[in-house]
């Protein structure tokens, strides 16, 4: 990584240090949450949208360390870990927070482990600060209800790291599920923490409901405590192909101010593997390398895995029904309908169902069988329609456009374009567009043209000319655009120059 120390030489440096009093928040926002479709989708997943209150869950999480009174400093910077196709998304709603954030943007997903190997590396190679930093590594597509119950978990866990143990956050279980990971509690330690006997899989129903009878195993919140020297010694002990692939990776890669861009090339030989299967699941096993505790978390937690979980984390009418938007429920009990696309959902006489509706899409299930979304997403894709992987209102670096209607040989987009942004200097081999300004002032290039279009005027791109549109103002640019021709789809863009680095 340029400008920095290796992180094996940081690592080694630090290797003596028998006490860290850094917390470093280390966010893992690169899931697709396709259990939450229609609203949660590949190209903008749960973690983007606000699915329990105004904010995103993503930002829910990067206020999460906020107020943090423990006996370990937290670190005012985050690292965030997430996928290039999410990278400008998560740039602009971490920038709405207010937070300085790091983003290690990854050239493709590999799961958590990897990530969080990356964020160790990041923490070891900073020459500036505690190499060996306490990792605090949270999803960030989860909620939690009581932070200060969260901020006690994490600095009784935060004890433990700085001891050289990998440590999670469990969840007492209030019921039998068959969507969580389990942790089979061992030795008691103090503070109500424990020794990790084992990590068990999700399992069927009888066993679950065996497990939470027994009172020793607990729920897996995804949540994890350790020091980034004792992750990076952990994995060259169980997972040294990883290791080697994700440090080579790192240190041939570059940094771009507050990004940090593994190498591609290295990158793409990194085994993918979650945390669980890595590491988490060798802890207590003959010659394991690490020693592991869990602590309990009682905070209100929630993985927002399924419609039914957003249900439950959700605060209900006196017949148990969730309403988001508009919503009429009339006779139904215990039921979830949320309207996004501003249309009105009538329930009446309903019990135990989920209704979304988008503007494209929707979705009416049966609480209990909330889980299987995923599959429906699945034969959704294998049919290759759009809607499993983007919504109507597609986000750009630049803004969003809303393709609002559609036909043969034509469709139409309105497109808004935030003060400063610029699309990319292109063209298309297929089809032609008409411009309208509906607001603000658009600055257009089209072929050897440069020029201004103000409210209510027009232009008109054919085919095969490059052009450019650009907001010069200081308000948002509105146009509606018209494409006609005989194939209208996104891949008929030939980029050729773009200020925010796509190809």
């Amino acid at each position: 990584m340029e400008n920095a120390v290796s992180s094996e030489d940081a690592i080694v440096m630090t290797r003596a240090r028998t006490s860290c009093h850094r917390i470093v928040p280390v966010i893992l926002a690169g899931g697709s949450g396709t259990r939450l479709w229609p609203m949660s989708r590949e190209q903008f997943p749960k973690q983007l949208i606000g699915v329990v209150g105004s904010d995103s869950l993503l930002q829910a999480t990067v206020a999460r360390m906020e107020g943090f009174t423990g006996a370990f400093e937290v670190d005012a910077q985050p690292l965030i870990v997430c996928g290039e196709e999410h990278r400008f998304a998560t740039e602009e709603q971490v920038r709405l927070c207010g937070v300085g954030a790091r983003i290690i943007v990854e050239p493709a997903r590999r799961d958590t482990a990897p990530a969080l190997t990356l964020a160790a590396l990041a923490i070891a190679a900073d020459a500036d600060a505690d190499a060996d930093a306490i990792m605090v590594a949270m999803p960030s597509d989860h909620s939690i209800a009581d932070l200060q119950a969260l901020h006690a978990a994490i600095d009784i866990a935060a004890g433990y790291a700085q001891r050289g143990m990998i440590v999670t956050l469990g969840v007492p279980p209030t019921r039998p599920d068959t969507g969580f990971g389990y942790i089979r509690i061992g030795e008691p330690l103090d503070d109500g923490a424990h020794r990790i006997e084992r990590f068990v899989e999700k399992p069927a129903a009888e066993l679950a409901a065996q497990y939470v009878a027994a009172q020793r195993y607990w729920w897996n919140s995804g949540i994890f405590i350790v020091r980034a020297s004792v992750w990076l010694d952990a994995l060259r002990h169980l997972n040294g192909d990883m290791h080697a692939a994700c440090t080579a990776a790192f240190e041939e890669g570059k940094v771009d101010g507050h990004l940090i861009r593994p190498c591609p090339n290295r990158f793409a030989r990194v085994p993918s593997d979650s945390i669980d299967y890595t590491v988490m699941e060798h802890i207590g096993a003959a010659g394991s390398p690490c020693e592991g505790a869990v602590v309990p978390l009682c905070a209100g937690w929630s993985d927002l895995g399924s419609w039914d979980a957003v249900w439950e984390a959700m605060e209900k009418d006196t017949l148990g029904n969730v309403a988001s938007g508009r919503v009429v429920f009339e006779g139904a009990t215990s039921s979830y309908a949320r309207s996004e696309g501003g249309r009105l959902v009538a329930c009446v006489g309903t019990a135990n169902i989920v209704v979304i509706d988008t503007d494209d899409a929707v979705l009416v299930a049966d609480r209990s069988h909330a889980q299987d979304i995923k599959r429906l997403v699945a034969r959704i894709r294998e049919e290759h329609a759009p809607e499993a992987e983007m919504h109507r209102k597609v986000r750009r670096p630049w803004g969003y456009y809303d393709s609002i209607e559609h036909g043969a040989r034509y469709q139409v987009k309105r497109i808004v374009v935030k003060p400063g942004g610029q699309l990319s200097l292109q063209m298309h081999h297929h089809r032609a567009e008409h411009w309208v300004v509906v607001r603000g002032t658009a600055y257009v290039t089209r072929g050897d043209e440069k020029f201004l279009l103000s409210e209510n005027q027009s232009t008109f791109i054919p085919l095969g000319v490059r052009h450019r549109l650009e907001n010069p103002g200081k308000v948002e640019l509105e146009i509606i655009e018209v494409q006609s021709g005989a194939y209208l789809g996104e891949d008929d863009i030939v980029r050729l120059d773009d200020c925010y680095g796509r190809a």
